[in-house]
This record gives structure tokens, sequence and C-alpha cells, in this order.
């Protein structure tokens, strides 16, 4: 059996695993808000009408920060719409969605939810066909705490204290086309330079995140990144980065070294923004925020639109994963923790129904999707300090990425109670022993093993856990070192904790 040797040591520190990669994303599109989250007259639902089952699994997923309400979304958004008495309230035309949205759901209804769910909002405002005035007079609603207009609007509306929302995004996909108020980057990078300025004058404790490229394969990838950063880089936290993987065209090979592509956008983005930074003198050194990540099976949507007219909540790219997606997005949780220097937040798109890890149907209790099942391990362990590790070992090739290493894994080493967790997925076609080295912990012992395997298998709302993680043999650490057999194309969790004295 072919094997991958790697070196484990606390002192190979990358840094932290900041807990807010660990983040989704809820946006009015399909039926993630209406019919997900929020679900009036369903069983499961309290008085306002939030889906119990729901808040129970994003708990249970371990998400820590949810970006609300887009996506494409906010650029057509008046957040005005969605507060206030819900009788009120207007009904719009969702031109990102081709949608009616009525704006039952809205702000103060999110807060709420975000509450219950244990999470922290981050907050989108509109730069697409608003402005300035717009995503100020959003902060003062949300922030201030009154004696002005719009906090004491809030104020009206049942809420006193001040939500003190921390994180905000600077509009959503401004580089694309598709996006309603497209901008060129000069364009973009002077709106948000002063919408940020204004903001931080209102609330200079929040966080702000620019505009990155909607994805690495953009005719303006780097250069959108290097204009815009030129204008803000001085006035905001992050700046984003988004991506999509598309398995629809059958090659499981490509679509298992994903994050190949991912581990490339991120050092070009950093590379981007450390020019910037080099040519300006600037000592801070920019984060990224991945603010959206997932498997999405994208020839789908454009019949979602085509098919039908101006309705509310239709069912949109409501895809079913397969095992093989859930170790697609292990491998990506595996790249964004790798990066845990320059990556500081990271939202998986998106929570309910829209290509989710949480799925619901009407009158129905929710169920798990197979990628929820590595977010939620990973959530849950990947906590301390993230070591470099360098595998040596078998390649594969590719169509898509050419030669890529059979095993990608990192690992998070947490101090406190000395436990040890390696994520690793086999991307290869074949069976591997994965030798660590792990003689720099001399008071470790196997706790766990538990793995997935890649496979067309999915689950559904009658069979909600055909696909699981499984329990492998336990791995054992003999001399400091621990051998443990990695199944083809699979991921996998391997935890050691502290050996006990007697």
């Amino acid at each position: 059996m072919n094997t991958t040797r790697v070196t484990i040591d606390p002192s190979f520190r990358i840094a932290e695993a900041d807990r807010q990669l660990f983040g989704s994303f809820v946006e009015h599109m399909g039926r993630c808000v209406y019919g997900g989250i929020f679900d009036p007259g369903h069983p499961e639902a309290d008085s306002l009408g939030l889906r119990q089952d729901v808040l129970r699994l994003t708990r249970e997923l371990g998400v820590t920060v949810v970006r609300y309400p887009g996506g494409n979304f906010v650029s057509g958004y008046r957040w005005e719409d969605g507060v206030g008495p819900t009788g009120d309230r207007p009904r719009r035309l969702d031109l990102a969605w081709k949608s009616i949205e009525t704006n039952a759901f809205g702000l103060n209804e999110f807060m709420t939810w975000a509450q219950a769910a244990g999470v922290e909002p981050m907050m989108a405002v509109n730069l697409g066909t608003r402005g300035v005035q717009e995503a100020c007079d959003l902060l003062e609603y949300a922030n201030h705490p009154g004696g002005t207009y719009f906090a004491d609007l809030r104020r009206k509306h049942g809420v006193d204290a001040p939500y003190g929302i921390r994180l905000w995004c600077l509009g959503n996909e401004l580089d694309g086309p598709w996006q309603v108020g497209h901008k060129t980057a000069t364009e973009y990078g002077r709106l948000a330079a002063e919408t940020a300025r204004a903001m931080k004058l209102i609330d200079p404790r929040i966080s702000l995140v620019a505009c990155g490229s909607s994805n690495r394969s953009m005719p303006t990838f780097a250069g959108w990144e290097a204009t815009v950063l030129e204008h803000v880089y001085e006035h905001v936290d992050y700046i984003s980065a988004h991506t999509y993987y598309d398995p629809s065209d059958g090659d499981r090979a490509s679509i298992l070294a994903s994050a190949v592509d991912m581990d490339a956008f991120i050092n070009d983005v950093v590379a981007t923004a450390d020019h910037v930074a080099a040519k300006h003198r600037h000592r801070r050194r920019l984060k990224i925020s991945f603010d959206e990540w997932n498997v999405w099976y994208q020839q789908r949507l454009q019949g979602d639109l085509d098919r039908r007219g101006w309705v509310e909540a239709p069912a949109l790219i409501e895809d079913t994963f397969t095992a093989t997606d859930a170790v697609v997005v292990g491998d990506l949780l595996i790249t964004l923790l790798r990066h845990a220097d320059r990556v500081g937040v990271a939202c998986q798109a998106q929570l309910v129904n829209v290509i989710a890890p949480i799925r619901t149907v009407s009158g129905r209790p929710a169920w798990r999707q197979s990628i929820f099942h590595p977010f939620a391990l990973t959530s849950r362990y990947a906590r301390g300090t993230v070591l470099r590790t360098e595998p040596d070992g078998p390649t594969h090739d590719t169509a898509r990425y050419g030669e890529v290493s059979s095993v990608d894994l990192v690992a998070v080493h947490d101090e406190e109670p000395g436990a040890l967790a390696v994520f690793a997925v086999n991307r290869g076609g074949d069976d591997l022993t994965l030798d660590l080295d792990l003689r720099g912990f001399p008071a470790l012992t196997g706790a766990e093993h538990v793995a997935l395997d890649a496979s067309s298998e999915s689950n559904t709302t009658n069979h909600p856990d055909r696909v699981i993680p499984q329990a492998r043999p336990r791995p054992v650490v003999d001399a400091g070192r621990s051998s443990v057999r990695l199944r083809a194309a699979s991921w996998n969790l391997i935890r050691y904790t502290p050996s006990r004295s007697d």
C-alpha cells in the first residue's frame, strides 16, 4: 500500500483557528428564508415562525457567523422594507432571483433568529442600487443607542438596545455583470471607500469586508482586487473571495481535487493584497473573508429561473449532495484552516435548502445532507492552533488541475487539553497508509478515527441517515508514530488525546 508521511510538531505554528472560519450564509433566495429558517404554520415553528428543528441543526452544525441578507439579493434590497409592522411592509420584485419578496422577514426577525441560533451576524449593505447614505442609515438603525431618527425608529419597532453588529460587507460581487448595479473596479472602489469612511464615523468598532472577485476565473480577477484595494486598503479589514465547484461533468478525480484551486485562489489574493500593502507602505496585513464557498451543480440554476414567472419563495438550486460532495467539502475546510493566518472569516453558502447542509420540506422534519457532517465535525474539533504540515507521498493526475497530492491534510493542536485533531482527505483512487510522526507530542494516545467514503449515495427526507461518518479502527501511537489507513476517496478525522497517567 502507498504511504504518505508527515511530521506534526507543536512548534510548526500557522495561526489560531479563528471560530469565524465556520460561518454560513442566509440569503433571501429560494427557500432559504421562507420555508427554511422561517416557516409559520410548520409544526416545529415557534410563535415568531422560526423553525426550531432548523435552529437545533444549525447549533449542531457548529455555525459561528451567518452572512445576511445576500448575496445577489442585497444589491437591489431596501432594508427599510423589512422593518416595522409586518402588515405595512411592501411586496417587491427581487430582480436577482426573479421572485416576489414579501418582506415578512427582515432585519429584526433575522437578529432574533441569530440570537436563538447563537451565531454572530454578518450584515451586507446594498452598494448596487444604493450608496453611502443608505448604508449609514442601516448602521445607525442597527448599532446606535438612541436619540437619532433611525436609532429611535428601531426602538419604536420594539428593539430598545442596539444590536452592535460588528461584521459588515460592503456590497456583493459587484465585479459580476449579472449583479444589479454592476460596477467597474474603480467605480466600486471609490464608493466602497467613501461608504467605509462614513460607516466608521458612526461606529469605529465595526469590521468591513470589501468585494473581491466573484471567482478566480473572472476575466478581471486580480486586477479587480488590485484596483479596489488601491482605494479601500486603509479603510477595510477584509477582502472577500467566492468560489463554487461544480461536479456536473462527472470528472470525479477533478472534483475531489477542488481544494487545489481554492488554495491557489487564496495565495493569489494574498499576493495581490500584499503588493498593494508594499506599494503604499501599509504595515497591516489584510485578511480574506471567504464568505461564499461550496459544491454547486450550477447548470441547474438557469433552468429554474427560466421555467417560471414571478412567485414567492420558489425552490432554487436545492441540490441533493452525495457522499463524494461531502469529501470535497471536507477538503475545502482543510484548505481554509491551512490558511488561518490570512483567512479570517469563511461562510459556506447557504445554510438551508439552497445548496445547503440542512434541507426542509413542508410539514416534515428537517434533515442533514451529506455535507453537514464534515462541517460539523471540523467545527467541533478544529480548536486551537493550526500546525503546518508537509505531506510526502504519492500523487495522481487530474484533468483540471494536473498532478496533485493524493493526500491533503491539516492538524490542529488544542493546547489546553493537549488534544490533536488531524483532518485528512485521500483524493486518490487507491487506499493509502498515513504515517504520522508525532514525536513532538510525547504523551498522546489514539482517541478516534471516523471517515466518510466518496460515493453517489445521498441523504433524503425518507432516508436522512444514509450517509453518515463511520467509525474506523482507533489509531495506535507506538514510539511516537501512528499509522492510519485512509481508504480511497475519503474524508477522515483522526483524533489524539493526552495519555492518562496512573
